[in-house]
Formats: C-alpha cells, structure tokens, sequence
C-alpha cells in the first residue's frame, strides 16, 4: 500500500479551510521568519504561505539578513509574540551559525510556538499533555490512523534522534502505545534491530540507506528523510528495493513532505482557537 501523504494532506487542509470558513470574525495568522537566502528555506516558505493563505490563514513573512544581530531577531519574535493578531509564529531553519536555534525556540510563546519546539511544549508532549507539538510527527501519526496501521502494541523503531522528528515521534508513540525503539550512528546492527519493527520511520537524509536488508516482510515504512540530488528528491529508503517486501510505504516524493504543511495548519488553527 502507497501511503500517500499529498492526498491526505489535501483533505487535511479542505476541512480545515471549511472550518476557517464557518467561524467569522478574524482569521487565524501566522508569522513566518527567514534569516538570510537560503534557496531551500525560500522555496518552502513559499509553499507555507501558498498553503495557508489558500486555507484562509494570514500569512505573513518576516524576511531578516544573514547577518542581522541574535537580538535583533530576538525583538522581532518579541514583537510577533505581542501582536494579537498572530496565533502562530516559526522560524524557519537552518539559522546562521552566529544564531543558537535553541535561544530562537525558547523566545516564542509556548502558545504561538507551532513548530512545536518551545521547551514547554516539549514538555508537555513527554508529560501526555495538551500542547502544540512539532508537525511532521503530528502528520505521520495522523496518517498511520487515517491508513488504518495499527500502531497499539506493535514494534516502531524511528532512525533518527533530532528534537525536530526523532525524538517527539518517539514521545507521540508512545501515547499510542507502539512499544519504541529509537536507533542512531552509534545503534550496533542497525539492519537487525529495524528488521524487529513492524513499523520503521527514518529521518536520517541519507538517499537509499536502508535497503532491503533492513525490511521486516509487511511492515511499514515511513521515509521522512529527503534530500535533493542531481537526479531529484531521495528519500532514505531505496523504494524499488522494499517496495514488494513492506506492506506499506510513503513515497518520495509525495509522502511526509506534504504533511508537514498540512500540520502547520492545524496547529495554527489550533493556537488561533485557544488565543481566542
């Protein structure tokens, strides 16, 4: 089964379009910060902003030099996070060097923060509770139920342990109660441990990393790790190996990418809802 994250990111922004639609009053905004010109980052705040405003979000883009100051940064989130009328606010990664990511986080509201990367919120995903939790992990987990994958009780390793897919899949998992492993650079015989996972997510940006040697017979796979190539997008997984060994599997592209988008959203709609 091709699990294809395009289509259900679409329905996933059709419904929340609709309920935008239906409430009146101000529309959710959200804010949207870029240091520097990274091509990459461009292209998909470009995306973000064609995606939300088609929602009927606001969207707005805050564009800052390379080389503007930590702190200048810093007093334009203070000035988004004391704006009524921005539920949501991200900066857009990978910051320059001079410019600590962590610093960035912590400065956004817990309340605004929709990346989901506020220490609160980090919290209280690890705690079971309410929050604003990082996007692609949101998305991957929707669209395991929307697929019917059972995730209660069965094996998951993620490969991978970034604070921004490794980590809070692992704690979203877990709440469904999979039985977690999370695997890295130092896991001793990575193709045996992810052979043991009835559902195996990598997130490592290595084009066709894990082969078929890696594939549990019927398992599922959910290839988070793209990276561009001279021959186009690639994921970590080599689909033609696993294709006809797995039972499920997202595409690249067409498979995470769109989710992210899509959860973007719905978390502002989210923030939006609770700031009202």
């Amino acid at each position: 089964m091709i699990l294809s994250g395009r289509k259900f990111a679409k329905t996933v922004r059709r419904n929340l379009a609709e309920e935008i639609s239906k409430t009146g009053g101000r529309p959710p905004g959200l804010a949207v910060v870029i240091v520097g010109d990274n091509p990459a980052s461009q292209i998909y705040v470009s995306m973000k902003k064609k995606a939300c405003e088609k929602a009927g979000l606001i969207s707005r883009i805050v564009h800052l030099d390379e080389a503007v100051s930590e702190n200048r940064l810093l007093r334009e989130i203070e000035s988004l996070n004391q704006d009524s009328s921005i539920d949501g606010i991200l900066c857009q990664l990978p910051l320059p060097e001079h410019i600590s990511d962590e610093t960035v986080a912590s400065s956004i509201l817990p309340s605004k923060d929709v990346d989901g990367f506020h220490p609160v919120n980090v919290g209280k995903l690890w705690r079971g509770e309410e929050g604003l939790f990082p996007c692609t992990p949101v998305g991957i987990i929707a669209l395991l139920k929307h697929s019917e994958i059972r995730i209660d009780g069965v094996n998951a390793v993620i490969v991978g342990r970034s604070n921004i897919v490794g980590k809070p899949m692992a704690a979203l998992l877990l709440r469904e109660h999979a039985t977690v492993t999370i695997a890295h650079s130092h896991t001793p015989d990575l193709p045996g441990l992810c052979r043991q996972a009835d559902i195996l997510i990598t997130a490592l940006g290595k084009p066709h990393f894990i082969n078929s040697e890696y594939v549990k017979p019927g398992s599922t796979l959910i290839d988070v790790g793209i990276t561009r190539t001279s021959e186009g997008l690639r994921g970590d997984v080599d689909f033609e190996q696993v294709k006809d060994i797995c039972g499920a599997i997202t595409p690249v592209p067409g498979g995470v990418g769109p989710l992210t988008i899509a959860f973007l959203i719905s978390n502002t709609m989210k923030a939006w809802n609770r700031n009202r």
